[in-house]
């Protein structure tokens, strides 16, 4: 059986070319007699495998020196106990809801601190965003956070916010989990950046923290060890045993994303995309994408049947056509294409296609 375009949210596709090298080196990684599997997390081969991920990240994201990039554990999720374990203080931090993941945030954070909700397009179905201008945050505001894409109701910031231009001195917190790797970032906005490594950057089990050195070291009293930024710091993420093999294939993925001309043309890539898809959702009878023009998502698609008792049809029909993994989150319903870096072009031409015979043949 030829391999499916699969379009989940994740774990997601992967870069196909990675898959294979991994294959050839599973059971002896360049001579060694080792698989990475089986590698001591201190010894030479780890750490070469190590430091060669970390600096093709910081080259393809373009982190400055004065930022920390740490491989952590626990994915998105955990981070939203982690940040605020780190960064509170014990103090107030302030929220922007921008759909499901935000507010998962926010709720975790409570148990760290005094949340606030600085703003929140939930009157809008979580379909627009919340203008910079319009934020409420506190003078005394630890720390300010964004889910910069959110992956359940498809809406992605286009640009950071700038808070000082706000009037704000607290750093911004992003979690970019879901489009990290597919669009530059800047960072002269960011305090910390942090994403589970399953949508874009690898398998699942690893997670990207990037931090400005600045911030670290300010834990909380009762923060775990292995969740103290300035311990997994000094210790080069090893102060505990990392996610080795899923370290070693975002790190096969970072060369992928060298190859393919990185961070630059893979937004230019995703652009197409997306446009391609969204192009075509416009235009339909049959289906809608709910999101405004302005923000919505070149990594996760909604997308609606007008006619929802067509839904089981469209899936069955889109399974058969092995186009795979487009229902929608329970939360929300409908469908979802998710069409990270690693999906090509054609996998959204084979959509498109086959959503067009849909709509015809129901017509």
């Amino acid at each position: 059986m030829s391999r499916a375009f699969n379009f989940s949210a994740g774990p997601a596709v992967m870069p196909e070319a990675v898959l294979e090298q991994a294959a050839s080196e599973m059971l002896d990684w360049h001579g060694s007699g080792m698989s990475v599997m089986e590698m001591s997390h201190r010894g030479k081969e780890f750490i070469s495998i190590y430091e060669q991920a970390e600096a093709d990240l910081r080259e393809l994201l373009a982190v400055p020196a004065h930022f920390k990039i740490l491989f952590m554990q626990g994915g998105g999720l955990a981070e939203n106990a982690i940040a605020p374990l780190n960064l509170s203080h014990g103090g107030a931090m302030d929220f922007v809801l921008t759909g499901s993941w935000s507010q998962k945030s926010l709720k975790e954070a409570g148990k760290y601190g005094t949340t606030r909700l600085a703003a929140t397009a939930q009157a809008d179905g979580f379909t627009t965003l919340p203008a910079p201008a319009t934020w409420q945050i506190g003078a005394d505001s630890r720390y300010v956070h964004i889910c910069s894409n959110e992956t359940i109701h498809g809406v992605e910031f286009h640009e950071l916010p700038d808070l000082k231009a706000l009037g704000c001195d607290a750093p911004l917190v992003v979690d970019f989990s879901s489009h990290v790797a597919s669009r530059p970032v800047d960072w002269s906005r960011v305090g910390l950046a942090f994403g589970g490594a399953q949508k874009n950057l690898g398998p699942a089990g690893l997670t990207l923290v990037i931090v400005r050195e600045e911030l670290i070291g300010h834990a909380l009293p009762h923060c775990p060890s292995a969740f103290d930024y300035k311990l997994v710091a000094d210790n080069q993420s090893m102060y505990n045993t990392p996610p080795t093999y899923s370290i070693y294939i975002a790190g096969l993925v970072f060369q992928w994303l060298k190859q393919h001309g990185g961070i630059a043309a893979m937004e230019l890539r995703n652009i197409a995309k997306a446009q391609l898809l969204y192009d075509f959702l416009d235009r339909s009878s049959l289906f809608e994408n709910r999101v405004a023009k302005d923000c919505r998502s070149r990594m996760n698609v909604p997308f609606f049947l007008r006619d929802e008792s067509r839904n089981d049809a469209f899936l069955a029909g889109a399974k058969a056509a092995n186009l795979l993994q487009l229902k929608g989150h329970k939360s929300v319903g409908g469908m979802r294409a998710s069409i990270y870096n690693a999906m090509p072009l054609e996998g959204v031409q084979a959509l498109v296609a086959y959503m067009r015979e849909f709509e015809k043949t129901q017509a």
